[in-house]
């Protein structure tokens, strides 16, 4: 399988499954994610699914600085519904990463690792998403402002030919070229640019 190179380039998640534990899945339940998982969840790189990664990144690092975050142990709501734009594709990618589900998730074993229930759609919120500790409360609001990293103006009129099959070979490839030079811009350079991954602490809920 052949990947783009810079897939490896980008920041890694490193998180701690405790179902994943208990069954022996992985040594003490620490899991690490790649750029390429969440591609191979969508079936596609494009700004929407890296957005998503450094969203729940940001979001992890801001409600676990000295510690591994606990996937399963975060709850995340959306602003938007879930069929409005791409909420459902940033949605799959949280989901993978935090381990949160609406209902129809992992029911649990014995009334533990119940993974449903964690995540919402429709929620009145200043930002685009909010992700919760289900044990100590404390949120964080994160939002993205993809047009802090603009596409190549060559974009526009290669598009609708390539999708209407118009494009001459040498055009598909520079179409390809382009848009995975953009996800690869938002992963490298702006991973953790506050002007682009935006972020907001919030007073720990009671």
């Amino acid at each position: 399988m052949h990947l783009p190179a810079f897939f490896e380039s980008a920041p890694r998640i490193i998180v701690r499954d405790p179902l994943a534990r208990f069954l022996g899945a992985a040594d003490d339940g620490i899991l690490e994610f790649a750029y390429a998982d969440a591609v191979k969840l969508a079936g596609h790189s494009c700004p929407t699914v890296a957005s998503a990664y450094l969203m729940t990144r940001a979001a992890l690092r801001a409600l676990h600085p000295d510690a591994l975050p606990e996937r399963g142990g975060l709850r995340v709501e959306f602003r938007d519904d879930r069929l409005a734009g791409a909420t459902g594709v940033v949605a799959n990618v949280v989901g993978l990463l935090t381990g949160a589900t609406a209902d129809g998730g992992f029911k649990g074993i014995g009334g533990h690792f119940d993974r449903r229930n964690l995540l919402f759609f429709g929620v009145s919120l200043p930002g685009q998403m909010r992700v919760t500790r289900t044990d100590t409360h404390a949120a964080v609001d994160v939002s993205v402002r993809l047009d802090r990293v603009a596409s190549d103006p060559r974009m526009p009129a290669l598009l609708p030919a390539c999708l209407h099959g118009t494009a001459t070979a040498e055009e598909l490839a520079l179409f390809r070229s382009l848009w995975q030079a953009r996800v690869e811009r938002l992963l490298i350079d702006h991973a953790d640019d506050p002007d682009v991954i935006i972020i907001e602490r919030l007073r720990t809920r009671p």
